[in-house]
């Protein structure tokens, strides 16, 4: 069984070529950074009691109650999720398409990472029945099969995964012993309304999605395309390490923190230990002054969950709008439910791009991104196999350039008015009508 392998043409292997820039910095958490600014004393390995006791409550308000003694936090979740795997060993289960640092840690580690391809329904969980042979494959050829990573709210793909497919997935991953590490980056990030569809027969559709589109910024219906987010913790706790970057939803994407939670017992207990062990060694902790700043985020006051919410709404409506201009050109896409991206299969162009000089998914990266003038990311970056013409599109260039520009687009009636979204917009519809005939 072959492990995911290096990214092909060029030593880059942890993800697209630039970072978001994301919204502006909320004016209190700056006042709680700067108010910290003078404590010298690092913060304790894991996270301090302040930035424990916040990640409980934050936990607890989304049903997934545990002290402190269950909880962990450092820079970032790609330490976090090393951690992990450092301190369970074996070999390490992927989504394809995954996110770029998920992948990362055991090539850091020097272990194999064995992708596995997600079903018709969404990214960010394994089919099971895939997961199932590829596990029995990996320990018949004297594998050691011990953790699976997946990520019900997904990055790249923009979707969330149904509780019923989750809840077999997760049947399957226990059933072979595996530790399943759930990645909940994304869970503060669903879209509130229903993706508008487009009125043409091809258009890839999922049965929870309505045929009407409702308003920019109008409430779902109730039951009608609102994303329902279940994390596996709540189907199987004693099997499952839930991980949350907070760079994405309540922080913003250059202040790296995340924190993890572990199952009750003396199981979950011996994990934490090594995990902490890992993090002592590296000391990949957030600095005192940035980790006041992350505890008060974590409580989650007034300007935080409003800035969430809107930024949800904000997101929400860009990326329908990047689902429509690729799905009525004939491109394959899901309908996004969560962030700030979708994930695009140009794979019915393939004669065309072909007849441009366009043999894989790593050029069509680089002519997307020179034509276009803002970066998308090949499929081949996730773990997609290059020939399968897959991109990620970003709301980032939909977006004002500037602070100012980007805090109107938060509260705008229809944010795809700005000159910046029709701008972009527009780029990537002539590029795909050139492709499709249109």
């Amino acid at each position: 069984m072959e492990p995911m392998p290096p990214e092909p043409r060029g030593p880059a292997l942890f993800g697209p070529p630039v970072e978001l820039s994301g919204l502006p910095v909320l004016p209190g958490l700056a006042e709680r950074l700067a108010a910290s600014a003078g404590r010298g004393a690092p913060e304790p390995v894991g996270g301090g009691p302040a930035l424990l006791d916040a990640a409980r409550g934050y936990w607890a308000r989304r049903g997934l109650a545990a002290g402190p003694e269950r909880l962990l936090a450092a820079a970032g979740p790609q330490p976090l999720l090393l951690a992990l795997l450092a301190a369970v060993g074996g070999d390490v289960f992927t989504t394809r398409p995954c996110a770029p640092w998920h992948s990362a840690q055991p090539l850091v580690l020097g272990r194999p990472a064995y992708p596995v391809p997600v079903p018709a329904e969404c990214g960010g969980v394994p089919d099971p029945f895939a997961l199932l042979e590829t596990v029995r494959r990996v320990r018949a050829e004297g594998g050691t099969p011990r953790v699976l990573v997946l990520s019900p709210a997904d990055d790249p793909t923009g979707t969330t995964a149904p509780p019923e497919l989750l809840h077999e997935v997760c049947e399957a991953a226990a059933g072979e012993g595996l530790l399943i590490i759930s990645d909940e980056t994304d869970r503060d990030a669903l879209h509130p309304s229903p993706v508008p569809v487009p009125d043409t027969p091809d258009t890839p559709d999922t049965p929870d999605t309505p045929g009407a589109a409702a308003a920019p910024g109008d409430p779902a219906p109730a039951g009608r395309g609102r994303p329902v987010f279940v994390s596996p913790a709540e189907m199987l706790p004693e099997h499952v390490v839930v991980l949350a970057g907070l760079g994405t939803t309540l922080l913003p994407p250059g202040w790296p923190a995340a924190i993890a939670r572990f199952p009750a017992g003396r199981e979950g207990a011996g994990l934490r230990a090594a995990a902490l062990g890992v993090l002592a060694g590296t000391r990949t902790g957030p600095g005192a002054p940035l980790a006041a700043a992350v505890a008060h985020a974590l409580t989650e006051p007034p300007g935080v969950t409003e800035r969430l919410r809107a930024a949800a709404r904000l997101h929400g409506i860009l990326a329908a709008a990047l689902y429509r201009t690729v799905v009525r050109h004939g491109a394959l896409c899901r309908p996004p439910r969560a962030g700030d991206r979708v994930y695009a299969d140009l794979g019915p162009f393939g004669d065309a791009l072909a007849a441009r000089g366009i043999g894989d998914s790593v050029e069509l990266e680089a002519h997307l991104t020179r034509r276009l003038g803002f970066p998308v990311a090949g499929g081949h970056r996730f773990g997609d196999p290059p020939d399968a013409f897959r991109v990620r599109f970003t709301t980032e260039p939909l977006l004002a350039p500037d602070g100012p520009g980007r805090l109107r687009a938060l509260t705008a009636a229809d944010p795809l008015d700005s000159p910046h979204a029709v701008r972009s917009l527009t780029l990537v519809t002539r590029a795909l009508d050139e492709w499709s005939g249109g």
